[in-house]
C-alpha cells in the first residue's frame, strides 16, 4: 500500500492506517517457513555478543567515570566566552560549539553543577549487541541540573552552548585522570552538529610481571579495543514547555527572519534533536517495559540490526538517520498498547513474526510522503513540515525519523519493500537475500553513480537548517534531481534518487571540526527502464489561459535556454526539451549536468562532478540502435520464413521455422549487421531450423534420413533461387559429423541485402528411431550410448534451442536491460577464455535468473547492474549442489523444483566426481538439467573450468566491494595470463586468409588456374566469398581439444582472440607404465638405485616399477605440427 496523494493524512489506530495493513498482514499473508525460522535462530546465536567477554572491564571504568564526574567542582555562572577562554587556557581543551559559535559580546551565561543523575541505555542495557557491527560504543547519559538553565534557553542555540561547555568541563576532569589509560575525542552524536558528545576509547591495560610492566600478548599498549564509551550529556526531563517544540515552531528566530522562504521559517530538526535531548530517560523505560512484555522482542532487534547493517543503514545522519535505536524504538511503539487497549502488534508473535511485521509496516508506507503518528497524543498535521520524514510519537512529542533525509527514507522504503517481496516469495531463498548478501553497495543498487565535489568554504551560512552545509547543499541537489527526473507530469525517468553525504570524523579535544575544505556528495540514481532512454521531453501545453501561460513560464524558469517551444501532432504547441544522447546512461548524465549547472552554478566541468560506471559501455558499444538492428534481423527471418513458406514444389509443408541463434534472441554480443558484406569475407549466417507436417515418406532408417534430408535441402535452395532470381544465393555446406547418423548437412540462404541464414531440417521419426534405440536392450551398450548421445544433441538441437530462443525473445522485450546485461556477460567469460566452455544459452539463463530472482533488489534496470549482480551470483552460487532454476514458464511448482533437486542428488550419487555432469540448470521447458550444460556427452564446462568461474567472480566481486565507486570498470575485463602454463598465440594474418572461401576454389577448372599476383586478373575477383562453416581458430581447438584434453585444458574466448591459455592436468603428471596410456609420457630420468614416489599413486609400488611424466615437450611439439602456420608462437611458462 502507496500512497501518491501529496496531501499528507494522520494514522491512527482505528479502522484506517498502517496497523490494519499489519494485522492483516500478520493474521493471513504471512506463511511462515520452517527454514526461514530455523535459518533465523541459527544467525541469533552466531551474531549474538557475549558482552561479559568483549566488553570486558566496562563497568568498572562507568563507575569510574562517573565517581570523576561527580568530584568536579561546580562554578557560578559566568559569561560563557570568558568561561570557555578560562578553560581553554587551563586545560587546553577547545568547547566544541556548534555553527553558529555564540558571539565575543554574547551576554550567555554558563555555569556548571553536579549531574543528578547517570545513566547507561542503548543496545548495552537491552544485550542486543551483534558481533558485525562496524564499532561497539557503550552510551552514558549524563543528565544536566536544572539550574544551569533558564526558562527561554531552547531559543537559538543557547541549551546547544551551555551543553557543550557543559560536556567540555566533563572532558577536562576525564582528561586529567584517564589520558594515560584512554583515547579522549569529541564527536557528533549520530552526525548531528547540534549535539557533540565524548567519545572514550580504553587502551590495553599492561600486565604487570616480576619484572615489571609488560604489554599483554603481541600488542602495543596504545592500540584501542574494540570498544568505546560515549558521554552524552542530556536535558533534564520537561524543562522545556513540550507545546514551544513542536515541530511547526520556528526557534532559531534570527535565521527564520533573515530566511526569504515562507517554508524555511521553521526548524523542525532543530526542534526534534531540542525534544530528543530529553528523551533518554523517557525511552529507556519503554524498552525496559517491551522487553518484559514480549519475550521475542530482543531476538526481533537484533535481526532489525543485521538488515539495517546489510543494507548500509545506521542511526548518523550520513548513514540513513534510520538504526537501531529507531528499529526497536518503533518496534515497541507498536507493541504498545493505544486508548481502547489494543496493541498492533501482539506480544505473543515469534522474533521472526515481529521482524516480517515491521518489514511489511516499512514497505506500506514511505514516511517521507505520509506522515505516521503512534501512541494517544494529539498533534496537528499542519505543524508537520513538508521537508522531512514524520514517524512522530505523540506520547512523547518527538518526531523519530528527525535524522532521516527525504532521499534515506525513500531508500530505507524500497529496501523494505524488495525484502517484503522475497519474504512473500516461497519459492526462492528468503534467507539468504534478507540476512547474508550485502546490499549496500552502490554498484549494486543505482544505475547512475556521480560524485560531486564542491568547496565547502564558499558556501553561505546555513539557515534555519541545523544539519550543516553539506547536508544543505546535498538537500539542494535532490530536490533539483528530483523534480528534473521524477517529475510525474513529463513521466519519472528515476525510480529512486539517493544522496550520500561524508562521514562526520572525530575531533581531539584541543581541536575543531573541519567545516570547510573540498566535500564531496554521492549521488546514486535507479533509472525507470522505460522512459529514462526518452529523448524529447513534452512539457506543458502553450495554451491562452492564464493558468497555462503560469505553468509555462515555471517550466522555463526551472529548465532555463533548454525549454523550446514545438508543435506536435494535432496542432498541439507544448514546451520541450531535447537531449543530444541516446543511450539512457548518457542521457541521465547529460541530465544531471545541465541541470546542476544551471541551479547550482556547478556539476558542468569534469572535476566537479565525477560520473562513474560508464566505463562498461566503451567494452561494448551499447547503443540505442542495437534494439532496431536485432529487430531488423527479425523481420529479416519473417521474410525468410515467408519465402520458405510460398515455395510451390515442396513434397511436405512447412510446419515451423525456428531460430536458434543468438542473434536472433537479441543476446549475441555484436548485433547481427544485415548490410551487404563489403569485405572480402563472407556472411555470418544465423542459423534456423525447419520441421515439416507428419509424413509417412520418411525412410524408416537414420542412415537414409540424413541422405534424404540432404536431398531436401538441395531441392530447397534450387527452388529459393528459382522464386527469388538474383536475390537470393544458397549453397550447401556439410557438417563435421563423427557418425552417418548425424545430421550431414546444412544450406546457407544469402540475401542480397546482407541477411543471411543457415537451415537444418528435423525429422520427427528420427527421433522415434533414436528412441527404440535407446530403449532396445537387445542392443549392444556402445550403440545404445550412442544413441542416447545423438538423441540428447537432437533434443537440444530441434526442440530445446527453439523453446529457449523464443523464451529470450520474450524476456528481451520485457526488460530492456536483459539484452545488454547478457552481452556484458559474454564479453567477461570472453575476455577471460572462458566462452569456449559454455554454452551461450547457460550464460543467458544465469543473466536471465538475476531479472526473475533479484533478491534483494527488484530486476535490474541498466546493463551495468545486470552485469554486476550476475558476477554476484556467480561469486555466491554453490552449483556443486545447487541447481540453478529458472522458471521461464512462469508457473513451476513447489514440487517441480523438488523434482530437479531430487534429481541434482540423484547425479552426484550416480557422478561424485563431477565427470559426467558439473553444472546444473533447468528451466520450465527443459527440467532434467542437462540440455544447456552437457554436449555430446562431456559436461559443458568440466569441474575444473567451473571452479575458476566462480573464483574468477569472487575476485571480481571483491575488487568491486574494496574499490566502490572508483573502481574502472574495464579492470574487471583484463585477463591474468599468468594462471596460464601453455599460451599458444595465434596468426592473425594466417587466421585472416583462412577464413576467406570461394566457390571456385571447388572445382578442377580454378585448381588448374594459377593465383595472379595482380588483384584484378585473380579467378576470384568479383566473386563474392562463401559463408564461413566455422572459424579456423575454433577448428584448431576443437581438434586441441579432441586430442590433448586429458594432459592439457584450453581456453579460449572470443573470434578475435589470439591466444588459446592452456594448463596442465596435475591429475596425469605421474604414473606408472601400463598399456593405454591416455597421452604421450616419459620415463623419468634418475640416478641408479634412486626411488622415485608417485604422486596420486598406491603408496605400495614396486622399487623396480617405471615411472612416467607427461612428455610436455612432445605434445607442445605435436601442437606445434598441427597448427603449422597458424600458430605464430608457444610460450611455456617459466621458460
Amino acid at each position: 500500500m502507496e500512497s501518491t496523494s501529496p496531501k499528507r493524512r494522520k494514522l491512527d489506530h482505528g479502522d484506517e492506517g498502517a496497523h490494519k495493513v499489519l494485522i492483516s498482514g500478520v493474521s493471513t499473508r504471512f506463511s511462515r517457513s520452517r527454514a526461514f525460522i530455523l535459518e533465523a535462530e541459527e544467525l541469533l546465536e552466531e551474531v549474538r555478543l557475549d558482552h561479559t567477554v568483549a566488553l570486558e572491564g566496562v563497568d568498572d571504568l562507568l563507575h569510574r567515570i562517573k565517581g570523576i564526574v561527580e568530584a568536579i567542582k561546580p562554578h557560578e555562572p559566568r559569561l560563557i566566552i570568558e568561561a570557555a577562554s578560562k578553560l581553554e587556557k587551563k586545560s587546553r581543551i577547545i568547547v566544541p560549539f556548534p555553527e553558529p559559535r555564540p558571539k565575543d559580546d554574547s551576554h550567555l551565561k554558563a555555569s556548571f553543577a553536579k549531574p543528578p543523575q547517570f545513566n547507561v541505555v542503548g543496545s548495552y542495557v537491552s544485550k542486543t549487541m551483534a558481533k558485525t557491527q562496524k564499532a561497539h560504543a557503550v552510551d552514558m547519559v549524563v543528565v544536566m541540573p536544572t539550574e544551569i538553565f533558564q526558562d527561554k534557553d531552547y531559543l537559538d542555540l543557547r541549551y546547544f552552548h551551555k551543553r557543550a561547555y557543559y560536556l567540555a568541563v566533563i572532558a577536562a576532569a576525564l582528561q586529567k585522570d584517564l589520558g594515560g589509560e584512554a583515547r579522549l575525542s569529541f564527536e557528533n552524536l549520530n552526525g548531528n552538529p547540534l549535539s557533540p558528545i565524548l567519545s572514550i576509547q580504553p587502551k590495553i591495560p599492561t600486565k604487570v610481571s616480576k619484572n615489571g610492566p609488560k604489554v599483554s600478548d603481541s600488542t602495543e599498549a596504545s592500540d584501542p579495543l574494540d570498544y568505546r564509551i560515549q558521554v552524552i550529556p542530556c536535558l533534564p526531563d520537561a524543562l522545556f514547555p513540550k507545546a514551544k517544540l513542536h515541530l511547526g515552531a520556528a526557534l532559531l528566530r534570527k535565521a527564520c527572519e533573515e530566511a526569504a522562504d515562507v517554508s524555511a521559517q521553521s526548524t523542525p530538526f532543530y526542534n526534534s534533536t531540542l525534544t530528543a535531548e530529553g528523551c533518554f530517560l523517557p525511552y529507556l523505560r519503554v524498552m525496559r517495559q517491551t522487553e518484559k512484555k514480549c519475550a521475542a522482542f530482543k531476538n526481533a532487534c537484533i535481526l532489525g540490526r543485521v538488515w539495517l547493517q546489510q543494507r548500509g543503514f545506521d542511526g548518523s545522519i550520513p548513514d540513513g538517520g534510520f538504526g537501531h535505536f529507531e528499529w526497536a524504538l518503533l518496534l515497541a511503539l507498536l507493541l504498545q498498547s493505544d486508548r481502547s487497549g489494543n496493541a498492533t502488534l501482539s506480544a505473543s508473535l515469534s522474533s521472526t513474526q515481529l521482524f516480517k511485521a515491521l518489514i511489511q509496516f516499512l514497505s506500506a508506507i514511505n514516511f517521507a510522503e505520509t506522515p505516521i503518528f503512534l501512541g494517544n497524543g494529539n498533534e496537528d498535521v499542519n505543524s508537520a513540515t513538508q521537508a522531512c520524514p514524520v514517524i512522530y510519537d505523540s506520547s512523547r512529542q518527538l518526531n523519530i525519523a528527525f535524522k532521516m533525509s527525504p532521499w534515506s527514507a525513500a531508500l530505507l522504503h524500497r529496501h523494505a519493500k524488495w525484502t517484503r517481496a522475497v519474504l512473500s516469495n516461497n519459492a526462492v531463498d528468503q534467507f539468504s537475500p534478507t540476512f547474508i548478501l550485502k546490499a549496500d553497495i552502490p554498484l549494486h543498487n543505482f544505475d547512475f553513480i556521480a560524485r560531486l565535489n564542491y568547496d565547502g568554504s564558499s558556501m553561505e551560512a546555513p539557515g534555519t537548517d541545523s544539519r550543516g552545509r553539506v547536508w544543505r547543499f546535498g538537500e539542494k541537489v535532490y530536490r533539483v534531481l528530483k523534480k528534473a527526473l521524477a517529475d510525474s507530469e513529463l513521466g519519472e525517468r528515476a525510480r529512486l534518487i539517493h544522496i550520500k553525504t561524508p562521514e562526520s570524523s572525530s575531533w581531539s579535544l584541543t581541536g575543531s571540526p573541519d567545516l570547510k575544505g573540498i566535500a564531496t556528495l554521492e549521488i546514486g540514481i535507479l533509472f525507470d527502464t522505460v522512459n529514462m532512454a526518452r529523448t524529447v521531453d513534452r512539457g506543458p501545453s502553450a495554451g491562452p489561459t492564464t493558468e497555462e501561460k503560469e505553468e509555462c513560464e515555471n517550466f522555463r524558469q526551472f529548465w532555463g535556454e533548454k525549454s523550446e517551444l514545438r508543435r506536435f501532432e494535432r496542432d498541439s504547441i507544448r514546451e520541450t526539451l531535447i537531449w543530444t544522447s541516446t543511450s539512457p546512461f548518457g542521457l541521465c548524465e547529460e541530465i544531471v549536468r545541465y541541470i546542476l549547472k544551471l541551479h547550482t552554478g556547478i556539476g558542468h566541468i569534469h572535476q566537479e562532478l565525477t560520473v562513474d560506471g560508464d566505463g562498461l559501455s566503451d567494452l561494448i558499444p551499447l547503443k540505442s540502435t542495437d534494439t532496431a538492428m536485432f529487430n531488423a534481423a527479425r523481420k529479416a527471418f519473417s521474410t525468410f520464413e515467408q519465402d520458405l513458406r510460398e515455395l510451390d514444389n515442396l513434397p511436405l509443408h512447412v510446419r515451423q521455422l525456428a531460430p536458434i541463434c543468438a542473434e536472433l534472441r537479441h543476446t549475441s554480443i555484436k548485433p547481427p549487421s544485415l548490410e551487404p558484406p563489403k569485405s572480402k569475407f563472407g556472411p555470418q549466417p544465423m542459423e534456423t531450423v525447419i520441421s515439416f507436417e507428419a509424413s509417412g515418406k520418411w525412410p524408416e532408417n537414420i542412415v537414409a534420413i540424413q541422405r534424404t534430408k540432404v536431398a531436401f535441402l538441395l531441392m530447397i535452395g534450387s527452388l529459393l533461387e528459382k522464386s527469388k532470381v538474383g536475390q537470393v544465393k544458397t549453397y550447401l555446406g556439410l557438417e563435421d559429423a563423427k557418425y552417418e547418423s548425424e545430421n550431414l548437412a546444412f544450406l546457407d540462404v544469402v540475401y542480397d541485402s546482407g541477411a543471411s541464414f543457415r537451415l537444418r531440417i528435423h525429422s520427427d521419426l528420427e527421433e522415434t528411431l533414436l528412441e527404440r534405440q535407446v530403449k532396445d536392450k537387445t542392443l549392444e551398450q556402445h550403440v545404445r550410448s550412442k544413441a542416447t548421445t545423438l538423441l540428447a544433441k537432437l533434443r537440444r538441437l530441434y526442440t530445446n534451442l527453439p523453446l529457449h530462443n523464443q523464451a529470450m525473445t520474450t524476456f528481451a522485450a520485457r526488460f530492456p536491460a536483459f539484452s545488454p546485461s547478457v552481452r556484458l556477460v559474454k564479453h567477461w567469460f570472453n575476455a577471460h577464455k572462458l566462452s569456449c566452455h559454455f554454452t551461450d544459452e547457460f550464460l543467458e539463463l544465469a543473466v536471465l535468473h538475476v531479472f526473475l530472482s533479484p533478491y534483494p533488489w527488484d530486476a535490474p534496470s541498466s546493463a551495468s547492474t545486470g552485469f554486476l549482480r550476475t558476477l554476484l551470483f556467480l561469486a555466491h552460487w554453490d552449483w556443486r549442489s545447487d541447481p540453478l532454476i529458472v522458471d521461464t514458464s512462469g508457473d513451476m511448482s513447489a514440487a517441480d523444483r523438488v523434482a530437479i533437486e531430487t534429481r541434482l542428488e540423484a547425479w552426484r550419487k550416480l557422478d561424485p566426481n563431477m565427470n559426467h555432469t558439473v553444472i546444473f540448470v533447468a528451466t520450465g521447458q527443459e527440467s532434467n538439467g542437462i540440455a544447456y550444460t552437457v554436449l555430446a556427452g562431456e559436461a559443458k564446462p568440466s569441474k575444473v573450468v567451473a571452479a575458476r568461474m566462480t573464483a574468477l567472480a569472487k575476485s571480481a566481486c571483491r575488487a568491486i566491494r574494496e574499490q566502490d565507486v572508483s573502481l574502472d570498470a574495464r579492470r574487471l575485463f583484463v585477463p591474468s595470463l599468468n594462471d596460464y602454463d601453455v599460451l599458444i598465440r595465434l596468426n592473425g594474418k594466417t587466421i585472416k586468409n583462412a577464413s576467406i572461401t570461394y566457390i571456385t576454389g571447388e572445382s578442377e577448372e580454378s585448381k588448374s588456374i594459377g593465383r595472379s599476383k595482380f588483384k584484378n586478373l585473380d579467378e576470384r575477383t568479383g566473386r563474392d566469398p562463401l559463408p564461413l562453416t566455422q572459424h579456423p581458430a575454433e577448428v584448431f581447438l576443437k581438434q586441441l581439444n579432441a586430442a590433448y584434453s586429458g594432459p592439457l585444458v584450453f581456453f579460449r574466448g572470443v573470434v578475435r582472440d589470439t591466444t588459446i591459455g592452456a594448463i596442465w592436468n596435475p591429475q596425469m603428471q605421474r604414473r606408472s607404465f601400463k598399456v593405454n596410456l591416455p597421452t604421450s609420457y616419459k620415463p623419468v630420468g634418475r640416478e641408479p638405485g634412486q626411488k622415485v614416489s608417485l604422486t596420486g599413486m598406491e603408496d605400495n609400488p614396486e622399487e623396480h616399477e617405471e615411472v612416467l611424466i607427461v612428455n610436455k615437450e612432445a605434445i607442445l611439439a605435436e601442437i606445434a605440427r598441427i597448427g603449422a602456420e597458424l600458430i605464430e608462437s608457444i610460450d611455456v611458462k617459466g621458460q
